[in-house]
């Protein structure tokens, strides 16, 4: 019953940020903002010069000609308590030397959450059969597409995105934008990139059952609900990046990555100002022999602000541990070690691995 509750809350304070979306639309869309791959949270998401894999597909496309073989990727996670289920799955292959195509689906929802709109009748009675249940999900279908510039020396790629939200009956809603990212290597092995995210903005163009929504304005009486605009934009966000592996031995070798990223706004971030706002975060991964990995990332770093308006700088550290077993990798990553931040740690687990294990 708690779960409920805390689910039916979760559903109201999301109505609430929905009603405001137009004054706050440069925060839409932000279930994309969380990341995939535990191997790469795990390394606090300093990641976008040196993806190499399937999981280009969202942090940086560029990276995908690098891959292989077919390779398809999973992930699922839980948050608020395991309230909340997070999941991703991407696919990726290789057209020819010089390009690579992928495929990604991203689902972030709440499910089970109860409508108690219904729940007293015309009479005033209480009757519990009234209740229904319904999801408030998000979905991401992403298509992106690589491509290798053998004069420049540099990687390209661009996603397509689609963005589908649901809230039940409520509310749903179609949105559209285009991320860009590049990859360069330097003859001294040091690793570069950029990803621009809605670099175009994002465009999400909402529905509204307004017999539901008058529902809900009745049951929340007094709250002031209005009628939500129809129309949010997700502003461009950069993330810059560098990085080098370094070979201790023939059995041993570190990667190293730092990255920034950047809104073009002001918020608590480390570094932050009218015009944009910047957050570093480092990540590490210890290798051994390539068989087993350990992962450590620090980022998310926020100045916040206290009951006594003093303000204090919080931040999230993050490990993660992988095996690869050749064919598959399995990786697990773990957020938020000793609660340093007011993010919610999360238990992430992901699985790769290429298609030749199937043939």
């Amino acid at each position: 019953m708690i779960n409920m509750d805390n689910k039916l809350l979760i559903f109201f304070i999301l109505f609430g940020l929905l009603s405001n979306a137009q004054n706050r639309s440069k925060y839409s869309n932000e279930f994309l903002n969380i990341g995939v791959d535990a191997k790469s949270i795990g390394m606090g998401n300093a990641v976008v010069s040196s993806i190499d894999d399937v999981n280009a597909t969202y942090w940086n496309p560029a990276g995908l000609i690098n891959i292989e073989r077919e390779e398809i990727s999973l992930m699922h996670s839980n948050y608020f308590a395991n309230i909340a289920n997070y999941n991703y799955m991407s696919y990726a292959k290789k057209i020819d030397s010089e390009s690579a195509i992928g495929l990604s689906l991203i689902r972030f929802g709440v499910d089970d959450i109860m409508d108690t709109t219904q729940l007293i009748d015309s009479q005033g009675n209480i009757d519990y059969n009234r209740i229904e249940l319904f999801s408030a999900a998000d979905y991401a279908f992403i298509f992106s597409y690589a491509k290798k510039n053998k004069f420049l020396n540099l990687n390209f790629g661009v996603n397509a995105k689609i963005i589908r939200r649901i809230i039940g009956d409520f509310a749903n809603s179609w949105g559209f934008g285009f991320d860009f990212g590049i990859q360069y290597e330097s003859e001294n092995k040091w690793k570069f990139g950029l990803m621009a995210r809605d670099i175009t903005t994002t465009y999400n163009s909402w529905t509204f059952d307004e017999d539901k929504l008058n529902d809900i304005q009745n049951a929340l009486e007094g709250e002031n609900q209005e009628i939500p605009e129809k129309n949010e934009i997700s502003i461009p966000k950069i993330q810059l990046g560098i990085s080098k592996e370094i070979y201790i031995n023939n059995e041993y070798s570190l990667l190293t990555g730092f990255d920034l990223f950047m809104v073009f706004e002001e918020t608590n971030d480390l570094i932050s100002t009218s015009f944009a706002s910047i957050n570093p975060s480092i990540g590490f991964e210890f290798d051994y022999i390539n068989l087993v990995y350990l992962r450590l990332g620090l980022g998310n770093f926020q100045n916040e602000i206290q009951f006594d308006s003093t303000t204090e700088l919080s931040f999230q550290p993050n490990f993660g541990i992988g095996f690869n077993l050749g064919n598959i990798e399995v990786d697990y990553a773990f957020t938020d070690i000793g609660n340093q931040s007011a993010a919610l740690y999360s238990n992430i687990f992901s699985l790769k691995f290429n298609l030749d294990l199937l043939r």
